[in-house]
């Protein structure tokens, strides 16, 4: 059995209607009470998909490093759901790209890295993941999994809510 098997991050997600602006219904006030429990959202649930609520969902992909589109799609339902980011890459020594750079960014966020944000994954970026895992009660081991994942999506970031238009 794969070690991803038994992970809360893999669960058969109910077949849930696409949402965005302009929805309303059952399922907006479903998603309004997730978010409200996951704390990116204040107002009264109405079941209303209005700004405030597509600014929570953009607010929460951000945190689980989904592209902050404001639509509720299946990977939003889920990472929903499971309270994590999902279909996140294992990343370890030698890998590279836009995940690394994400990965180093929140590290540098939470002071365990100093280092340059590059996109590849070296010895110091590796050190860095051991020190955060290490300060999260996780195994220490380098390697960027799905548990790690979920610890780097609590490290509360800046949300530029432009960032996705430019």
């Amino acid at each position: 059995m794969s070690p991803t098997t038994k992970m809360k991050s893999t669960q058969v997600i109910p077949n849930k209607p696409q949402l965005q602006l302009g929805s309303q219904g059952q399922a907006v006030l479903e998603l309004e009470q997730l978010l409200t429990k996951l704390r990116v959202y204040r107002q009264p649930a109405k079941g209303i998909f209005n700004k405030a609520v597509e600014f929570a969902v953009k607010l929460f992909q951000f945190r689980v490093f989904l592209p902050p589109d404001g639509i509720v799609g299946p990977l939003t339902w889920q990472a929903l759901y499971t309270e994590a980011p999902v279909n996140m890459p294992v990343l370890r020594f030698g890998s590279s790209g836009e995940a690394v750079a994400t990965v180093q960014e929140v590290l540098r966020v939470s002071q365990h890295y100093g280092g340059e944000i590059d996109g590849d994954f070296s010895a110091l970026t590796e050190e860095a993941v051991r020190a955060f895992q290490a300060s999260f009660g996780i195994e220490a081991d380098g390697i960027v999994d799905r548990e790690t994942w979920a610890a780097l999506s609590q490290i509360p970031r800046g949300y530029d809510p432009n960032w996705f238009l430019t």
